[in-house]
């Protein structure tokens, strides 16, 4: 028996995929489409609360902690329109107190006012995807607003008193030295947003950078870069939480927590991925990809499944690895339902190799582990399976699975 009952259930949390981009980004291999024509904000919100409805009677009351609106450019939808379907959430499900809402936004979208008014209708954290501060980076990469309009941005979260606000940084960028990778996130920095995701970009299969790939710096000259931005952030008082994550006291993201908790979550949206713990197991479930199938469908599930033993082993840790300070073993066995003697074998030959420490019931990845993750990720691999990419988790603030 691998204790697939789950007895207590984690968290919930609601993500939400709003799928178009001014543009499709060279690098980009979430599930994002470039607009041709209007945006159909309507037809597509009013989808998103069928699904809702349609998707409530499942969770049992259970509140919600974070709510995401990823993509996308959720920022092109307008603030009227998000605080209507938020009121739909509130009247369909309980919401804690306390609940963070990030609105993901592209510096190129925002209009001036825009964020306070995101604010009336609900938002208390936003996203903002600044990217590079060197304006031919940016050009490389593809992006649509130079970094003037970061600033500009930024100066609108704070006079909306949206203080609660991360930036999306890239570094290893085409031609980029180390020097301007450590001005990049000192430029960053001087506007004191309380999280800050710093990222390597990777070129990702199914992308226009996949195909004709930029010069992008070395292996060596990134992980210098990586290195000295990690020590400035240090300097700075940001605390490096996860592989990519960087907050201020009391500013981790709780969303993300969500996901590198392997808590559970609806999705919500075209393509978007959800985990829901019950009776039955550990489900997971997603929805039909492309946006006219999803608006158009009367039930947009396209599929689901319930986890095996072997995979909620290696989901679980895949996500809690990321942590650098690790996790208890108790949140392990209490998330997965699993028993101590199946995930033993696995922990144990991750502890032999060095990749592991293992002290009383805090589990967490040794120096060894840190610098090649990927091969203890790979210990936990489920017979048969390649290493997957959780959508988000390594390029930015976290999508759900897409």
């Amino acid at each position: 028996m691998d204790g697939a009952l789950v007895e207590t259930l984690p968290p919930l949390s609601l993500y939400v995929h709003l799928p178009w981009c001014i543009s499709k980004c060279p690098y980009c291999d979430f599930n994002s489409h470039a607009l041709k024509g209007g945006l159909p904000e309507q037809a597509y919100l009013a989808s998103l609360t069928r699904d809702l409805q349609h998707s409530v009677g499942e969770l049992g009351g259970r509140p919600l902690q974070s709510i995401f609106f990823g993509g996308g450019t959720p920022s092109l939808f307008s603030a009227s329109g998000l605080a209507s379907f938020l009121d739909q959430v509130n009247r369909l499900l309980p919401l804690e107190p306390d609940i963070e809402i990030t609105l993901e936004a592209n510096p190129g979208t925002i209009e001036r006012g825009a964020f306070a008014d995101y604010r009336a209708a609900g938002i208390n954290r936003v996203s903002l995807g600044a990217q590079s501060f060197d304006d031919e980076k940016l050009q490389a990469l593809g992006r649509i607003h130079r970094a003037a309009e970061t600033i500009s941005s930024v100066r609108e979260l704070e006079k909306a008193g949206l203080e609660n606000f991360n930036l999306d940084l890239m570094y290893g960028l085409p031609g980029q030295s180390t020097g301007q990778a450590v001005d990049d996130l000192a430029q960053a920095i001087s506007l004191a947003p309380a999280h800050i995701s710093h990222y390597q970009l990777t070129l990702e299969p199914n992308t226009l950078f996949a195909a004709k790939p930029p010069e992008l710096p070395g292996h060596d000259l990134c992980w210098e870069m990586q290195q000295r931005c990690q020590d400035k952030l240090a300097e700075a008082a940001y605390e490096h939480y996860e592989v990519s994550a960087f907050a201020q006291d009391g500013r981790r993201c709780r969303h993300n927590l969500n996901y590198w908790t392997f808590a559970d979550y609806l999705g919500l949206g075209a393509g978007a991925h959800g985990k829901l713990s019950g009776g039955s197991g550990v489900r997971r479930d997603w929805r039909l990809r492309h946006p006219a199938d999803y608006m158009a469908a009367a039930d947009p599930i396209e599929g689901t499944r319930i986890l095996t033993a072997e995979e909620k082993l290696f989901e679980f840790m895949l996500n809690a690895l990321r942590l650098e300070h690790g996790f208890s073993l108790d949140l392990l066995w209490e998330r997965t339902g699993l028993a101590r003697a199946f995930c033993a074998p696995k922990l144990n030959e991750a502890v032999d190799q060095g990749l592991l420490l293992v002290g009383g019931s805090h589990c967490r990845p040794s120096e060894a582990g840190l610098n090649f993750r990927d091969n203890l990720v790979a210990i936990f691999l489920p017979d048969g399976r390649e290493n997957s990419r959780q959508a988000g988790t390594g390029n930015g603030e976290s999508h759900g699975f897409l």
